[in-house]
C-alpha cells in the first residue's frame, strides 16, 4: 500500500486537495486507488494559523519513491506552493506517508514518514483508507490512535470530490 497525506490551510482549501488528487491522478504512472473524507484540523507547531483540511489518499505506482516524492513536489508548485516556514500556513502539502514496506531515511525523504504514528490528522483519514491493514511498526491506523496523545482537535469536514480529467 502506497498512502499519501494531503493538507491545505490557505484560499479555497477543498479545491486545493481536490486538484492536488487530480493532477496526481493524470499522472500516467499513477493511479488512485482509494480517498478519505476531509477533516478539519487545528494546526501543529504554528498554532497562529488557519485550520487545515486534510486527508489521504491510497494510490498504486510504477514510480521508485524519489521518483514519486518529485511527483508531488511538481503537483504542489504547479498549484503555487511556496515553503516559507516550516509547519507554517500552506495552500497544499503532499506528504509520502508509506510505499509499501520500504524503509528509507534520506536526507530528502524519511519512510514510513517519521510522524505518522504521533498525529490524529493522518491517522484518522489513514484508518479509514487502510482499513485493517498494518501501516506502522505491525499496527493499524486504528491500533496507533489508541496509544498516542495527540489532543489536536480533528472533525470530518465532507466527503473528498474530485473529478478526474479526460
Amino acid at each position: 500500500m502506497i498512502l499519501l497525506g494531503l493538507g491545505s490551510n490557505l484560499g479555497d482549501r477543498e479545491q486545493y486537495i481536490a486538484a492536488a488528487v487530480r493532477l496526481l491522478a493524470a499522472c500516467p504512472s499513477l493511479t488512485v486507488c482509494q480517498t478519505s473524507a476531509l477533516y478539519e484540523t487545528e494546526p501543529v507547531g504554528v498554532k497562529e494559523q488557519p485550520a487545515f483540511l486534510n486527508a489521504v489518499i491510497s494510490i498504486k505506482t510504477t514510480l521508485e519513491p524519489e521518483a514519486l516524492l518529485e511527483q508531488c513536489l511538481a503537483v504542489e508548485a504547479r498549484l503555487g506552493r511556496v515553503r516559507k516556514e516550516r509547519w507554517g500556513p500552506r495552500n497544499i502539502d503532499i506528504d509520502l506517508l508509506l510505499y509499501e514496506n520500504r524503509i528509507c531515511n534520506s536526507p530528502r525523504l524519511s519512510l514510513p514518514h517519521p510522524r505518522l504514528a504521533e498525529r490524529k490528522f493522518v491517522l484518522i483519514p489513514l484508518a479509514e483508507v487502510a482499513g485493517d491493514i498494518p501501516v506502522f511498526e505491525g499496527k493499524t491506523a486504528k491500533e496507533l490512535l489508541t496509544g498516542q496523545g495527540d489532543d489536536n482537535k480533528v472533525t470530518y469536514y465532507k466527503q473528498l470530490v474530485w473529478k478526474q480529467e479526460g
